[in-house]
């Protein structure tokens, strides 16, 4: 099947965030392993990206020549015959826009690969290019590539590489200051007192503890977090570890920034990543995780989370024992760096650079014991709101439900609180009005709190 190879152009006017079928399709490896022609794969629309031209400390620069990729020339050859097996037909520029390489590198890497009678010459294509496909020698031995992986995305940057950019971009080398942080919760009610110790974890980036009773905002600080740190970082989208591929960037977990800055199309600028985990999450979530059918790796949490934020919400509750965790992340914790495994047994080092924030309902000591304390330095709790704090958040939240307030009502609301024994919580203010809006829109009247509508809306709002 023959595609536009117009279409694609010069890889450098490609978008970093645009997205390509990399061979992580089930169906297409047990038909890629299979000696018949393969049909294109069409690519799904690029994710949502941002702009920004804010500096950061690392620029991954343009490889000019094999070395500077680090990587060998069997790595990128498996790369372009598993692409040329998908996509039957393809020009200099399509492979070169697919594995994000410059098009003179790959375009030598063709010609030898040309030489070794691994490809052929089908045709001519614009601006000095030409369209290739597999011979039959060819053919076999991307068949027997696919076998082993059917990943065919970006060249891979070598962990080494990879280490040295976290350690550019590591949170430790920033300085957070009193500004950023109250930048970083512009719009929340919270104290000043609550400000500044979080301020000072975060200075630390090493590790913060968030417990207090539910409702009052812990997970919505805990992934605000990264905001008080520059904006965005680079990360590679895959990286060759141990001689295998393991895909680090992922489209739920990191949002692309695109920029005009000549760089190795290899990485991508994304936003300082805030990575939240709660009842789903698993301790399997913190290793290398190998899809048996495409033999495509994907990288864990902690490492997807380098320069930026993992948020471990509802700790306590997850689908494991505290001390599991405990176990599991104790070590890398202390020193900065984990180990993992891949699917061929071997084992390799990562930084291990993200601030690690628990948030819990539950106190720190009832969950894990001294030694892992220890290595978590702050433990903050968040309050209930004030009274103060109540009456601001109401009318915040009556003019967000474009409700009109009514103060007695609220004056009563206090009572009841009073009377019942019952703490307030953040979200009250929030919850209780959506339920007056709701009752008012159901009634078929203006949006008006009184004190019967708002009590009725306590009333089955909390359990008695």
């Amino acid at each position: 099947m023959t595609t536009n190879p117009s279409a694609f152009g010069d890889p450098s006017t490609i978008p970093d965030s645009a997205a390509r079928f990399d061979g992580d399709d089930a169906t297409w490896a047990i038909a890629a392993s299979e000696p018949r022609h393969i049909p294109p794969r069409r690519t799904s629309p690029p994710p949502t990206v941002q702009t920004t031209s804010t500096p950061t400390r690392f620029l991954p620069p343009t490889p000019e020549n094999l070395n500077d990729t680090g990587l060998r020339t069997s790595q990128i050859e498996a790369l372009i015959l598993k692409f040329l097996l998908n996509m039957g037909l393809a020009s200099g520029r399509e492979v070169a826009n697919q594995i994000c390489l410059p098009f003179a590198m790959t375009q030598q890497m063709l010609f030898e690969m040309k030489d070794a009678q691994l490809i052929a010459l089908r045709s001519d294509a614009p601006l000095g290019d030409y369209h290739y496909e597999l011979t039959e020698f060819g053919g076999d031995r991307a068949r027997r590539y696919v076998q082993q992986c059917t990943y065919f995305g970006a060249a891979p940057v070598p962990l080494e590489q990879y280490a040295a950019a976290v350690a550019c971009q590591s949170l430790q080398n920033e300085t957070v200051n009193l500004a950023g942080v109250k930048q970083a919760f512009d719009g929340l009610v919270m104290s000043s007192t609550l400000v500044q110790s979080i301020g000072e974890s975060l200075n630390m980036g090493c590790g913060l503890f968030l417990y207090g009773e539910p409702g009052n905002g812990k997970s919505t600080l805990a992934e605000r977090l990264s905001e008080a740190f520059p904006p965005t970082i680079w990360i590679p989208r895959a990286i060759s570890a141990g001689g295998e591929i393991v895909r680090l960037f992922d489209s739920i977990h990191h949002v692309p920034v695109e920029t005009s800055i000549e760089h190795d199309r290899r990485w991508i600028q994304v936003k300082r990543p805030t990575i939240a985990a709660g009842g789903e999450l698993e301790l399997k979530s913190f290793d290398v995780t190998t899809n048996p059918l495409t033999g495509i790796s994907e990288a864990p949490l902690q490492l997807k989370a380098n320069c930026g934020t993992l948020v471990v919400d509802d700790f306590g509750r997850n689908r494991f024992e505290p001390a599991e965790l405990l176990n599991r992340l104790v070590v890398p914790l202390e020193r900065r760096c984990d180990s993992l495994h891949l699917k061929s047994g071997r084992t390799f080092r990562i930084p291990f650079d993200c601030m690690i924030v628990f948030s819990s309902n539950l106190k720190p000591q009832d969950l894990v014991d001294e030694a892992f304390l220890r290595r978590i330095p702050y433990k903050i709790d968040v309050p209930n709101p004030t009274d103060e704090q109540f009456l601001e958040l109401f009318a915040r939240e009556a003019a967000a439900q474009k409700v009109q307030l009514a103060p007695d009502a609220i004056d009563q609301l206090f009572v009841e609180y009073r009377r019942s024994g019952r703490a307030m919580r953040f979200c009250h203010p929030r919850d209780l009005l959506r339920m007056v809006a709701n009752a008012c829109d159901f009634a078929g009247t203006p949006r008006v709190m009184t004190e019967e509508n708002l009590l009725a809306a306590a009333d089955r709002y909390f359990t008695r």
